[in-house]
């Protein structure tokens, strides 16, 4: 069939065929189909939808597309990953990857760059002096049985046909639509060899979907295809109205990070965003039955030092220094200038514009707003007061991490627009909304 009759079809609102999208696919990789002809269809899938059915067959095209690690007889526990739909200040993976390992699971994770208002997990590895996230995927096999988890960035080998369908997306504004969403998601994540998946799909004003409705249509999208292809998947659907912990910006999220591990300080709200989330992946995975022995295993993983042992044999294997963990200030950049942000009055905090504070990052040198920019690993935001905090005129709320005084000057500006201080007390908003699946 030729494109144009794919592509009509799906304009008509009618249901693609299983030959169909894996024509469809197959074009995305061997450019039979033009940019032209991707923009309409992602366009008609943009307005018409596609069903479960639909969506599970374009997700394991475009998984199939490329390599598929298969890790039958090579490993003794669970293949179990996460992925958040993306916020501020989320360092999750970073920390949750050696505390699942440290729990019996294996954990091969293929993480992005910052997109948008949003971190990378890669931009903040690659802060550490000599950690390589670009990985083949053989060393990635050889490595993930002897450490028990690998964090490195999308290989070419991974399901090449999602980075053509989503570089077409970006410049067509179809990045919204939730179909394309999941299967973009998915073909990378079942690409990793996955037994479970844990969703952390992200609500409020510093996510992509704002609403619980949004968030909902997409966690139910994400659940029911990847249990469709096989994947044992639940989705949490937790707060991102706020920054996620103390820091944000690579260097100083590392930190944190490093913080976290090694039990010096441990931000509630991210705890228990990681322990949940852990949770989750270690049932799934088939290591426990219930929640209350899986957060206790992970709170001994951390309590123990196991899991700050398995981070740093991952830094060491991948490139990085040997005695992170020590000496983490001796390797890890930090901004000539840092200045407090204090409180032009007294009251109670809350955060309005949580996307503000991500691209007040971005605009420090923090992010990108074109894939070839470099980014600055040692500016952001540090010692973050929660929401609800009660202060006084002239407490400090923030520190403000810049490359120069003016830079600091502007950053502190869009911190206090994005937030307001109130006589009463805002209402608490749920860490934890529900889980789906």
């Amino acid at each position: 069939m030729i494109p144009q009759e794919i592509i009509k079809t799906k304009r008509n609102g009618k249901a693609l065929s299983q030959a169909e999208i894996q024509q469809f696919v197959r074009g995305l990789t061997d450019d039979s189909f033009s940019e032209g002809q991707v923009a309409a269809l992602a366009m008609a899938i943009y307005l018409n939808g596609m069903s479960v059915d639909e969506i599970v067959t374009l997700t394991l095209a475009m998984r199939d597309s490329g390599t598929v690690l298969n890790w039958q007889g090579t490993l003794n526990g669970p293949v179990v990953d996460k992925h958040s739909t993306g916020g501020v200040g989320d360092k999750v993976t970073l920390m949750l990857a050696p505390m699942v390992a440290a729990c019996g699971a294996y954990m091969p994770s293929i993480a992005g760059r910052g997109l948008g208002h949003t971190g990378g997990t890669v931009d903040k590895l690659e802060t550490i002096p000599g950690y390589s996230c670009t990985q083949s995927l053989s060393k990635i096999q050889q490595l993930l049985p002897t450490l028990g988890c690998v964090i490195v960035g999308q290989s070419s080998e991974l399901a090449p046909a999602d980075r053509r369908l989503y570089a077409i997306r970006d410049v067509t504004a179809t990045v919204e639509s939730i179909p394309l969403i999941t299967a973009s998601i998915l073909s990378k994540k079942l690409s990793e060899g996955l037994d479970a998946l844990v969703m952390d799909v992200k609500i409020g004003n510093g996510a992509i979907m704002r609403t619980v409705d949004d968030a909902s249509a997409l966690a139910n999208s994400i659940v029911n295809v990847a249990n469709g292809a096989g994947v044992r998947t639940r989705a949490l659907l937790t707060d991102m109205n706020q920054i996620l912990g103390a820091t944000a910006g690579n260097a100083l999220e590392v930190i944190e990070t490093l913080d976290y591990l090694t039990g010096k300080y441990r931000e509630p709200r991210l705890h228990q965003v990681t322990l949940e989330l852990g949770a989750n992946m270690l049932i799934l995975g088939g290591l426990h039955q219930d929640k209350a022995s899986a957060i206790a295993a992970l709170e001994h993983s951390l309590n123990s030092g196991k899991a700050a042992e398995i981070f740093a044999n991952m830094v060491s294997a991948l490139g990085g220094p040997t005695d992170l963990l020590e000496k983490p200030q001796h390797y890890l950049a930090s901004a000539p200038v840092v200045q407090d942000i204090v409180a032009t009055q007294s009251g109670y905090v809350s955060y309005t514009d949580t996307v503000g504070l991500g691209m007040a990052v971005v605009r420090l040198g923090g992010g990108r707003s074109h894939p070839s920019q470099q980014i600055d690993p040692a500016v952001g935001f540090s010692h973050i007061l929660p929401a609800q905090s009660k202060v006084q005129h002239g407490d400090r709320l923030a520190r403000v991490h810049a490359a120069n005084a003016d830079a600091a000057a502007i950053a502190t500006a869009e911190y206090l627009a994005a937030l307001t201080i109130t006589d009463q007390a805002p209402a608490a908003m749920p860490l934890l909304h529900h889980s789906i699946g």
